[in-house]
């Protein structure tokens, strides 16, 4: 017995023994060569596995003899299996190689609003987009207008300027609409006396992307980008045909129908996007105003692309929009009353786009822009009709080039804006003619990999409010795979017009002109610096991200309208604005399951001399989430809570906090979907927090509208495509 017990503890002896290997791995990137420190090693069929310390080293003992599989990942890099055999005779440590992924969004997405040809990841400047299935979902939740996808990111905030027609505009970092500038394709089509409806009048369906530049984007676009800007990406053909309906019906009375067609033949394409949206008046709250107008909508957007050769292409495209819609008494639209409180809007936008591309070689190239954007609006009130029409042109002319370390674009541009309308009133004609030439140069330049800097200079010369200078610089750090860092600035401009948030609100109602002799160009600087990081853990199951944002923007001599007896007048302010804040956004993804949350903290105030006024419908603090379930082209479910802390109102009265919570499902097949959306499911209304108005129903003055008005919604629709 003791011979037995003496030979079982020999052959576990010799079994440890036998069991005493050991590798080490030196994991680096694959084009610098640089270490990975982090990186992730893992013995597949034991799943043990370990990090690589700080120079890029993994190492794994007491191995016994045998083959192994390993598997090597890291964030941002593609995974590597290698077959090993322990022992391992080398006398370095086994050298593992590991190249950079190319994200799907990568390179399905070409960012445009930069002027680059960089990927996402390697521009300096801080750009956001919101492109394939997330575009997608929020067109499910709004399918007739673009309000949806702008309003639930972090730093913007879609304002309502009118309680009964629902026109609005976009704030960005706490700064009033008029301080974003709104493009198409790079095209200034929605400035001025059409942006207050803007918002309203753009469908999804046709639009590829949307990107957001947050700050100081004045020294790329010109005057007005002083908040940031939001450029709105067509979509173009491709080889394979597309073809797209969606069909949509809400309860609040809303019918919503738009198709879409895009393919490309040899040395033609065409896209054509049309849409019939409309709604009936709907009135939740019942106390006789309409929360949603009685509007009927028509869009039509036809585009021809011509590809010369290799080297020359054409597009050429109209967009064509009318629409009546009115607001006020539920019981005037419906004819019920011969007389009542009603706000008309009848709109007409004709608008082209035209744009010639020709490359010399592989890196260079000049690009020919051109748009003409006609916009008519008749804005009628009881005893009141604002009649407008203005016209504008915009043309620019770029040569780039694009080299591996350095590109180089620079620029002319003429910006025409011509506003008239009818006298209807005693009040002065409003009419008014700018003219803006500028000249601008920009360089991005790769100094390392881990280092990349973007300047640009702008030069304007505006007519009646002289000149601007616009220098900008933005900076890219990569510390690592995982840590970058972004840091910018530049100077921005505003040409004053009437065509403002508290204007829009008056409907225009006896408010003065603008004056050139003491009204001047609204000045500004801003700067804003983040931080992101992003990795895998949980052997790579589990992603995470999060990207953090300071920011900061002056402007100097705002323009600011003020009562001037029974009129209102614009008014240069010796002082200042300023909005300061952060940005958080945290991604999340296991399995099939994704989290997004979001917070925004945001303090804007205007000085003038000693006295400080904090900026009316401004929420201090923002929180969005949202949980979506996905299962690849089978089911989408999403989950989203949005909060909305205090806001001061302008009559010194601070507005409420609220949710907005929604729920939606859509079921997928091969050529169709089906969804159904539970927008603000907790009937959130402002209407609940007390009276929207003062005075009567049939002479109302209203208040300032800080939260939604038309409550619990459900909208449901069918997607096909064929």
């Amino acid at each position: 017995m003791k011979q037995i017990l003496l030979c079982v503890a020999a052959m576990i002896c010799s079994t440890t023994l036998l069991a005493q290997h050991s590798i080490s791995f030196s994991i680096k990137n694959a084009e610098t060569f640089e270490p990975l420190a982090g990186a992730s090693a893992l013995i597949v069929a034991f799943k043990k596995g370990t990090a690589a310390d700080t120079a890029g080293l993994a190492t794994f003992t007491g191995l016994a003899a045998g083959k192994y599989i390993f598997r090597f990942s890291y964030t941002g890099f593609q995974s590597r299996h290698e077959n090993i055999n322990i022992p391992y005779a080398g006398a370095e440590p086994y050298e593992i190689l590991l190249r950079a992924e190319e994200e799907e969004e990568e390179e399905e997405v070409i960012v445009q609003s930069t002027r680059s040809t960089r990927t996402i990841q390697n521009i300096p400047t801080r750009i956001e987009f919101i492109a394939g299935e997330e575009l997608d979902e929020k067109a499910n939740m709004k399918p007739g207008d673009i309000r949806m996808v702008l309003t639930e990111s972090t730093g913007i905030q879609t304002q309502q300027t009118s309680a009964t027609s629902a026109n609005a505009s976009i704030r960005i970092q706490g700064l009033d609409g008029g301080y974003t500038q709104i493009l198409k394709d790079g095209l200034p089509l929605y400035a001025g006396f059409s942006s207050g409806l803007g918002l309203l009048q753009t469908p999804p369906l046709d639009l590829k992307q949307f990107e957001v530049i947050k700050g100081s984007a004045s020294t790329l676009y010109g005057g007005g980008a002083i908040a940031g800007l939001v450029n709105l990406i067509s979509k173009t053909p491709a080889e394979e045909r597309e073809l797209k309906f969606h069909l949509d019906a809400t309860s609040g009375g809303g019918l919503n129908t738009s198709g879409f067609f895009g393919r490309r033949f040899g040395k033609i394409g065409t896209t054509i996007f049309a849409s019939r949206n409309s709604n009936k008046a709907y009135d939740p709250a019942d106390i006789g105003l309409t929360a949603i107008p009685k509007f009927e909508r028509y869009t039509l957007n036809p585009k021809f692309f011509a590809y010369v050769n290799k080297n020359t292409q054409l597009n050429l495209g109209v967009n064509l929009t009318t629409e009546d819609r009115t607001g006020g008494d539920v019981d005037f639209i419906k004819g019920k009353k011969s007389a009542g409180f009603f706000e008309k809007n009848n709109s007409d936008r004709i608008s082209t786009q035209f744009s010639l591309e020709h490359r010399f070689g592989k890196c260079s190239h000049i690009t020919v822009k051109n748009s003409f954007n006609h916009f008519k609006r008749v804005m009628s009130l009881p005893g009141y009709i604002f009649n407008g029409t203005q016209n504008g042109t915009f043309t620019e002319a770029t040569y780039a080039y694009h080299g591996d370390r350095s590109e180089w674009i620079t620029g002319l541009n003429l910006y025409t804006d011509h506003f008239s309308e009818v006298k209807t009133t005693s009040t002065p004609l409003r009419n008014y003619d700018q003219i803006t030439i500028g000249a601008f140069v920009q360089n991005n330049l790769k100094l390392t990999n881990k280092f990349s800097v973007e300047t640009g200079l702008r030069g304007d010369q505006v007519r009646d409010y002289g000149f601007a200078f616009l220098p900008r610089i933005s900076a890219l750090f990569n510390f690592t795979p995982e840590l970058s860092s972004r840091i910018g600035g530049g100077l921005g401009y505003k040409t004053p017009t009437i065509f403002t948030e508290e204007s829009e609100r008056l409907q225009y109602k006896n408010v003065l002109p603008v004056d050139d002799n003491t009204n001047k160009l609204e000045r500004s600087y801003g700067v804003n610096a983040d931080i992101n990081y992003k990795t895998r853990f949980a052997d790579g199951d589990v992603s995470f991200s999060i990207n953090h944002l300071f920011f900061y923007t002056r402007i100097a001599d705002p323009l600011l309208l003020q009562p001037d007896g029974n009129n209102y007048r614009f008014y240069t302010m010796s002082g200042h604005i300023d909005s300061r804040g952060m940005e958080t956004n945290v991604k999340l993804g296991y399995s099939d399951f994704k989290l997004f949350l979001g917070y925004t903290f945001t303090k804007a105030y205007l000085h003038e001399g000693n006295s400080k006024t904090e900026n009316y419908l401004t929420s201090r603090h923002r929180f969005n989430s949202v949980l979506l379930y996905e299962v690849e082209d089978k089911w989408k479910i999403g989950l989203e809570g949005y909060y909305f802390s205090k806001q001061k109102l302008s009559d010194g009265s601070t507005g409420k906090p609220y949710w907005i919570n929604g729920f939606m499902v859509e079921k997928l097949w091969e050529k169709f979907s089906l969804y159904i959306n539970f927008e603000n499911f907790l009937d959130t209304r402002q209407t609940r927090f007390g009276s929207i108005y003062t005075g009567s129903i049939d002479n109302p003055v209203f208040k300032d509208i800080y939260a939604p008005l038309d409550g619990f919604v459900i909208n449901g629709g069918i997607k096909l495509k064929l």
